[in-house]
């Protein structure tokens, strides 16, 4: 009788570990898959382009201080441009300012990234810039409340890559290491 019951109880435990499985398994694909674009009705994202008169002006600041300072500068315009377009509901007018925005960020960062001397003109930039784009994301989360659902898509994952530039460019200010490398040593 005991083996009956036993049996039983082993059987349910069982069951109820491969239906937890399989809500874990499933469950998170659903909860993946719903963050995904799949909307048909969904506008496309905008094209990451600088206008040239935006590259030839940072190509032609002096170093790195001067060229962070002007790719804020630019940054806040396209975004303000973008903020009176939303308010006016010319969301594809808008769309085009925020991948010019996202552009700019985007080449602000390759900039800095590119120097292969992490010396402290560079990280202080770095530290510059991550102190800069701070101010963008409160005025990109009201522009995303503003859009049509059609819109809000991409500026949700403008945010993301707003909060991951952030940290892209904090992670040069720390070193892997607690003391200093000395090469005399």
């Amino acid at each position: 009788m005991n083996d009956r019951i036993n049996g039983r109880k082993t059987g349910s435990a069982l069951t109820a570990l491969a239906i937890c499985a399989m809500y874990l398994i499933f469950g998170g694909a659903t909860a993946a898959a719903q963050d995904e674009y799949q909307d048909d009705l969904a506008a496309p994202p905008p094209l990451k382009t600088l206008s040239k008169d935006e590259r030839s002006q940072l190509e032609k600041a002096g170093g790195p201080r001067v060229r962070t300072d002007l790719a804020l500068k630019l940054m806040n315009v396209r975004l303000g441009n973008a903020e009176t377009l939303s308010s006016r509901k010319a969301f594809d007018e808008a769309f085009v300012e925020l991948g010019a925005f996202h552009a700019l960020m985007d080449d602000a960062l390759d900039y800095l990234g590119a120097h292969e001397e992490m010396n402290r003109r560079v990280l202080t930039n770095f530290k510059r810039f991550e102190i800069g784009i701070r101010k963008f994301n409160p005025r990109l989360e009201l522009i995303r409340r503003e859009f049509p659902l059609t819109h809000e898509y991409y500026v949700r994952s403008l945010l993301e890559h707003l909060r991951d530039a952030r940290t892209r460019a904090t992670e040069p200010l720390f070193g892997d290491t607690v003391l200093r490398d000395n090469s005399d040593m």
